[in-house]
Parts: C-alpha cells; sequence; structure tokens
C-alpha cells in the first residue's frame, strides 16, 4: 500500500483542502462517467475488445481504489486513537499540577488566582485539543480520498487523450 502524506496546515486548511480535492475528483468524475457511458452506448451488444477491457478497468479499479482508501483510513485511526489517549493524558497531568497548586495555596488570594490558572489551561488546552483532533479528522478524510482522486483524476487525463 501506498503512503499518503497530509500536511499540517489546521483544521480550516485541511477542510478546505479536502473541499478542492473533492472538488477536482467530482469534476473528473463526471468526465470519466460521461466517456465511459458514451463508449457503453456506442459499443451496443457485441463491444470490442479494447471496450471490454476498458469497462473491466472500471470495476478492478473501483475495488482497488475502496480498499486503498479504507486500508489507508484505518492506519490514520490508529494514530488518531494514540494521538487522542497522549492528549489526554497530557492534559491530566497539567490538570493535576492545577489541581495541587489550588490545593496548595496558602491565602484565599492566591488560591482565587490559582483557580483563574486552572479555569483559563483548562479551556485553552480544550480549545487546542478540538482544533487538533478537527484538523485530525480532515486529514484522515483526505487520506481516504487519495486513491480515489488520483484514480480518477488519471482516468480523466488518460481518456480525454484517446
Amino acid at each position: 500500500m501506498k503512503s499518503y502524506r497530509v500536511h499540517d496546515t489546521g483544521p480550516l486548511g485541511a477542510w478546505t483542502d479536502l473541499l478542492f480535492k473533492t472538488g477536482e475528483m467530482v469534476n473528473a468524475s463526471a468526465q470519466v462517467i460521461g466517456h465511459r457511458t458514451a463508449r457503453l452506448a456506442l459499443a451496443g451488444p457485441a463491444p470490442s475488445q479494447r471496450d471490454r477491457n476498458e469497462f473491466n478497468l472500471m470495476s478492478q479499479e473501483k475495488m482497488e481504489a475502496a480498499a486503498e482508501s479504507a486500508h489507508a483510513m484505518a492506519i490514520r485511526m490508529m494514530s488518531l486513537h494514540q494521538e487522542v489517549a497522549r492528549l489526554a493524558i497530557q492534559h491530566m497531568l497539567n490538570g493535576t499540577a492545577n489541581l495541587m497548586s489550588v490545593a496548595s495555596s496558602s491565602t484565599l488570594r492566591q488560591s482565587g488566582h490559582r483557580q483563574s490558572k486552572l479555569a483559563h489551561d483548562t479551556m485553552r488546552n480544550s480549545a487546542e485539543a478540538v482544533s487538533q483532533l478537527n484538523t485530525s479528522l480532515a486529514n484522515i478524510a483526505q487520506t481516504g480520498l487519495h486513491p480515489i482522486h488520483a484514480r480518477a483524476t488519471a482516468n480523466a487525463k488518460r481518456l480525454k487523450e484517446l
């Protein structure tokens, strides 16, 4: 299986990249479907060997792309599980340290200040975690789209030259 590298551009960049790649794939797929439909119609009940080869290629490519896509996304999902576990442990340790700080306060003012820091750090860490997970989900989707996009655009280019 091939490895696909997706760039870490933050959630907005990752979802925007996915949107553009999906648009390219849909456009290429429309071209391929149009070409192959016309070819099917022209072939009639007795298609040539070249036509039969093209028709067989259609189903073979779809199965290969789907399997490659599922495999690539499964691997990325496994790394997402590790990322979530790492984030959870990191946030738990940071929260524990802040709670210990609050518990060891010697004055009411110091306790209030430390509680405020605990709340601030917790909210900041949560926002960062959500952003990281959002980016990871978009990257998983991009990884899954890549094999399908690659075949659709390659077919559009190849069939355009015929």
